[in-house]
């Protein structure tokens, strides 16, 4: 890929494929890898909106506690991912693996797990339009 607006294009586009692609039959060739369910509570979206972000942790770097107002859906790049919600255990995840925020979740912990190397994460939140997504604790 030439650079990161490509990439998120990609990411997106590929998204909007699994979507359709789960309504209609699959065409031959196409292969569908399930990788993540996750229940969600029923709301409304009407006046929220998604966005794709690719994120960075340089090794020894964790994020500020934190929580968000939405929903994060989260997919590891590249490397191993400290991640801990609170009230669920600390997880390491690796390259290829999920994660889920529901709303409103405080997250205590995320980052590199590697002393030496960065961690890459695509994340997809889904919020309120004109709302802050995300806030300190």
């Amino acid at each position: 890929m030439k650079n990161r607006r490509e990439f998120l294009s990609l990411g997106l586009a590929s998204f909007a494929a699994m979507a359709m692609l789960k309504q209609q039959k699959t065409p031959v060739g196409v292969g569908i890898n399930t990788l993540s369910v996750w229940d969600l509570p029923p709301i409304n979206l009407n006046g929220w909106e998604a966005a794709i972000r690719e994120l960075t942790f340089p090794p020894g770097l964790e994020s500020p506690k934190h929580t968000h107002t939405g929903f994060v859906l989260g997919y590891v790049l590249e490397g191993k991912f400290r991640f801990q919600v609170e009230g669920r255990p600390e997880v390491v995840l690796s390259a290829g693996e999920t994660f889920y925020e529901p709303p409103g979740a405080i997250h205590l912990l995320s980052g590199s797990a590697s002393p030496t190397q960065s961690t890459r994460v695509l994340v997809v939140t889904l919020g309120e339009k004109g709302k802050e997504f995300t806030k300190r604790l």
